[in-house]
């Protein structure tokens, strides 16, 4: 089966614009489990500007599937990863400055200091994948450095999709589609996210190499109009679909 990873960012950053405690990522979560989600992502940033430490603490203490950190490829990361023991942590570009994460890490330009930090997460008992760009140098720079699961960044062929750029956007899939079957043939977990919405969910599910999508915006978004829960049971059904 296909899985599907929650992101609860967005809703801490709703949190975060008033103050206080209300909306918590950690009852969204329990939630979105409840409605089908099969493990929560959150990514604590450098400047917690959603997630928070202790929000961290929590998820993983109170939450009945796995949790899933994103993080920097940073000593600060590192140290929170290894004391909380997520079961997965997945590498991601950060820049103080974006207002999401844009494009994947540079795992090819990063393998010296990508590969200590890896082995050291690994030594604590957590998976861990990279969210990469859907580009041959960036699968071998996986295999290279140690990561056992790739993530591919769709947000490229989302946008493509969103404006109508017919022809970026078909460019864009075939390097999903090819770089998915290059990944899985060399031994790779492969996941997928970014930008997805019903839709893109459905079509991308029918990769058979894919085996985990991670969204969160989309979902948060839609949960003002139809509620969190029916949100997920909506994407879980698309992804199903897709899959069939």
């Amino acid at each position: 089966m296909l899985r599907l990873g929650v992101n609860v960012d967005h809703v801490a950053t709703v949190r975060n614009a008033r103050g206080g405690l209300h909306p918590d990522p950690v009852h969204a979560a329990m939630l979105a489990i409840g409605a089908g989600a099969d493990g929560i992502t959150a990514h604590l940033r450098e400047d917690r500007r959603h997630i928070r430490d202790q929000d961290i603490a929590r998820l993983k203490a109170e939450i009945t599937k796995p949790l899933n950190l994103e993080m920097a490829a940073t000593p600060e990361m590192l140290r929170v990863a290894v004391a909380t023991r997520p079961h997965a942590a997945c590498l991601v570009p950060e820049r103080r400055e974006e207002r999401t994460t844009e494009g994947g890490l540079d795992a090819a330009g990063q393998r010296a200091q990508l590969t200590p930090l890896i082995a050291e997460l690994k030594q604590a008992g957590i998976r861990v994948s990279l969210f990469i760009a859907a580009q041959l140098s960036q699968i071998e720079a996986a295999l290279l450095v140690g990561a056992p699961v790739i993530e591919l960044h769709t947000g490229a062929w989302c946008d493509a999709l969103a404006e109508n750029r017919t022809q970026d956007a078909e460019r864009e899939w075939e390097r999903i589609r090819e770089s998915a079957k290059l990944a899985r043939r060399e031994g790779l977990e492969v996941h997928a996210g970014h930008g997805l919405n019903f839709n893109t969910a459905e079509v991308i599910a029918a990769l058979p190499e894919v085996v985990e999508l991670n969204i969160g915006h989309f979902l948060v978004g839609e949960a003002i109009y139809i509620g969190l829960a029916s949100a997920i049971k909506t994407m879980r059904a698309a992804m199903d679909r897709g899959r069939r």
